[in-house]
């Protein structure tokens, strides 16, 4: 490592999965960047990981979800790719939405108006059709693998 890593990235997401055993993505544009990805996001100071997937699901959702069971949390280095000398540790809990979906699913993805950064569409992909090659972070490509295996 030729860099001294000074600090962590905590990012928390979500893996919500319908009765078709479908699952749910974001497609956004941040920091200048198309990402696919699980919904979620970083974790504030004085929050815990559960409260931040609460959060995030609001910010991103505009509603409430129950936080079901942890999946997986990072167990290996991963530089982060947006911040200089920082860690990234992502946890991943499989959640449920509280209530109907009261947002839109897309079709397709990237389904917004314009490329501006927080633009942000969603989706369902089956389980079974997930390609980790089409996930823009090798945490999240990892976890497409660990699903695929479990479902």
């Amino acid at each position: 490592m030729s860099e001294k890593i000074d600090k962590y990235i905590i990012r928390v997401y979500g893996l919500i999965i319908n009765s078709n055993n479908e699952i749910l993505i974001s497609d956004e544009y941040q920091v200048n960047t198309r990402m696919t990805k699980f919904p979620g996001g970083g974790m504030e100071f004085g929050e815990g990981t559960i409260d931040c997937l609460k959060r995030e699901a609001i910010e991103e959702f505009g509603q409430e979800v129950d936080v079901l069971d942890h999946f997986y949390t990072t167990d290996y280095f991963q530089p982060t790719e947006f911040y200089n000398k920082g860690q990234l540790v992502s946890v991943y809990y499989f959640a449920q939405f509280k209530g109907e979906i009261k947002f839109t699913i897309s079709d397709k993805p990237f389904n917004f108006i314009k490329e501006v950064n927080g633009a942000q569409s969603f989706r369902w992909e089956k389980i079974s059709r997930l390609n980790s090659a089409h996930f823009t972070f090798p945490i999240d490509q990892k976890i497409v693998n660990l699903l695929k295996e479990k479902y």
